[in-house]
């Protein structure tokens, strides 16, 4: 297909960064057919040889890059505007103006983002107390949370839990059969830590009930796939986070990564207003 982009990506490090910055691009242009090839860890003239190599042989291949090593970049870039590839370089100009404005050099050290620094130790000790404390479990010392999802099943809990403790924060997320089901901590002390409720649209849970139970083998639970029941629940939900005035999120027409920056900014409001 003679409209089809070849798109390669080309990282020093792991290219999780590139991905990411790829993905927003994308998502700007409705009309867009592309294959991606993407090259991690790569720090040497040679490689950067045999990837344009490959790149020449096609039609329509365009470069993204995050290659801190000045050299090496200007290699690239180089090397491409050669062989009359479009080259962007993700990063380049960011790190020399924000080094102006900082008055000091960058590193340009590759995989610098991962250092055994101590943000890099919080974030690992926030992915395991939150996995620790997925789903109800290990709420006797839930006050050690940064955040507490609360929510209906299959709202979602589990992955912005996970979301939210690759960001630093030990997340802790409680499912709500019904008021009864909270720990006695937080109905006695609905403050103790930022909690924030989930809930979604009822017709939306169905659908996510039914396949749950479709990819578990499971025959289908009625109680728990009932329309319903289900918006009974999302009444109560709504009831009890008002009763403990806490905020709520509907995720219905949400992403994760959406409603994990929502969530971000209710602990910083709640933060704010704890001084």
């Amino acid at each position: 297909m003679s409209n089809t982009y070849q798109i390669y990506l080309i990282s020093d490090s792991t290219g999780e960064t590139l991905d990411r910055i790829f993905l927003a691009l994308k998502a700007q242009f409705t009309n867009i057919l592309y294959n991606v090839h993407s090259y991690s860890f790569t720090r040497t003239e040679n490689q950067i040889l045999k990837i344009l190599e490959d790149a020449e042989k096609n039609k329509n291949s365009v470069i993204l890059y995050t290659i801190v090593d000045t050299n090496l970049a200007k290699h690239l870039a180089n090397l491409s505007n050669e062989k009359k590839i479009p080259c962007f370089g993700v990063l380049g100009n960011l790190i020399v103006n924000f080094s102006k404005i900082l008055n000091q050099e960058a590193s340009h050290e590759p995989s610098g983002q991962y250092i055994l620094n101590e943000e890099y130790y919080k974030k690992i000790e926030a992915i395991q107390f939150t996995m620790n404390h997925d789903d109800g479990n290990m709420i006797n010392d839930i006050e050690k949370s940064d955040i507490i999802l609360v929510g209906v099943s299959r709202t979602s809990k589990t992955p912005t839990s996970i979301y939210l403790a690759n960001k630093g924060f030990k997340t802790s997320n409680i499912p709500l059969v019904n008021e009864n089901s909270l720990p006695k901590k937080l109905k006695d002390n609905p403050g103790l830590t930022c909690v924030v409720g989930l809930n979604t649209e009822p017709d939306r849970l169905v659908d996510l009930r039914k396949n749950r139970m479709s990819s578990l083998r499971e025959n289908e639970n009625k109680t728990y796939t009932s329309i319903e029941n289900i918006k009974k629940e999302i009444i109560d939900a709504k009831k009890t986070f008002q009763k403990y005035k806490w905020p709520s999120i509907d995720v219905t027409r949400k992403s994760v990564e959406e409603t994990a920056a929502s969530i971000i900014k209710i602990h910083e409001i709640y933060l704010n207003n704890a001084k």
